[in-house]
């Protein structure tokens, strides 16, 4: 029986994968499941035994095909629950990932096709994550961010791959959103900042760490 441990491990080693070029280290996986290294390590070889990973000592781990439909299961569940939550019940998109966090191992199979069905099959969640299909399918697209795009062109936000709250109600705050328009008008590399302007308001200054947490693509 996968429990909802189990299911902690297998979609952090997703996620992470989508960094670390396929194989995850036992040091980033530790880090982003709060826990010590040994508790991981003892963790991941039970998942290997199990068949859900690959681990190869003092270098890291991956999925297996088993492990990583059980991890897009979970991570689909976890996005179409945020997407209710934050559409639905119009909660706060900084409040809603701790919510779907414990709420993705409740969820069946069931009723997790009728509330794709009910929110009309989304392909991204409020942050503009990709939510995996029913097949198992997760989209993949190479993004710029607002750190490395282009100065004096026309973009568009796509996705806001950091969730902490704080961060999350920073950008709500400056309408730094998915499908909000902008440029960077400058771009000081020295002092770790640019600006941003959207077609009304006033500029936005940001620091080059928080503008790579923002991918955008180019207005069309």
């Amino acid at each position: 029986m996968v429990t909802s441990t189990v299911e902690n491990y297998l979609k952090h080693v997703l996620l992470l994968s989508e960094e670390a070029d396929d194989l995850v280290s036992m040091g980033a996986l530790a880090a982003a499941l709060a826990v010590v290294p040994g508790t991981a390590t003892t963790m991941v070889k039970a998942l290997a035994d199990g068949g859900l990973v690959e681990h190869q000592p003092r270098h890291g781990v991956r999925l297996t095909d088993e492990g990583r439909s059980v991890a897009l299961n979970v991570l689909r569940k976890h996005r179409l629950v945020e997407t209710f939550l934050v559409n639905v019940l119009k909660m706060d998109w900084a409040k809603v990932h701790q919510e779907a966090e414990r709420l993705e191992h409740a969820v069946s199979d069931e009723v997790l096709d009728r509330l794709d069905a009910l929110l009309g099959h989304p392909g991204t969640d409020p942050h503009g994550d990709p939510i995996p299909s029913r097949q198992g399918k997760l989209r993949s697209q190479v993004y710029a961010t607002l750190a490395t795009c282009a100065t004096e062109r026309r973009f568009r936000i796509v996705r806001v791959t950091d969730q902490s709250p704080e961060f999350l109600q920073f950008a709500e705050q400056n309408g730094l959103q998915p499908g909000t328009s902008l440029r960077v008008t400058e771009r000081n590399l020295a002092a770790g900042l640019l600006t941003l302007r959207k077609p009304a308001g006033r500029p936005i200054a940001l620091s080059l760490a928080a503008a790579g947490k923002i991918l955008v693509e180019p207005e069309k």
